[in-house]
């Protein structure tokens, strides 16, 4: 099954949890092309949960890395799905 984005979302993430420990995690799944999370980690606002968005280099990761949904990492249950990558080009007006 190949999946059409290279990008996942996972959500529920610990306040806790680093970035650098998101990539150790989901580095075994797949080559990282970006991992960002969501407030930083040097934020100062205080968090309940994170998000985190991994985009891999190959396609496959995403269907490989969604296995890891309900996985318990720190002290909560990952959800991991697909994120649809906005395509940046414009489109078309409709003929009305």
């Amino acid at each position: 099954m190949t999946s059409s984005t290279n990008v996942i979302q996972v959500t529920n993430v610990s306040p806790s949890s680093t970035a650098e420990q998101m990539r150790t995690l989901f580095g075994f799944i797949g080559t990282i092309d970006e991992l960002r999370l969501f407030p930083p980690d040097d934020s100062p606002l205080p968090v309940t949960s994170r998000v985190c968005f991994v985009k891999f280099h190959e396609p496959e990761s995403v269907g490989v890395s969604q296995h890891l949904t309900n996985t318990v990492f720190v002290d909560r249950a990952l959800i991991v799905v697909p994120f649809a990558e906005v395509n940046k080009a414009i489109a078309e007006p409709a003929d009305v």
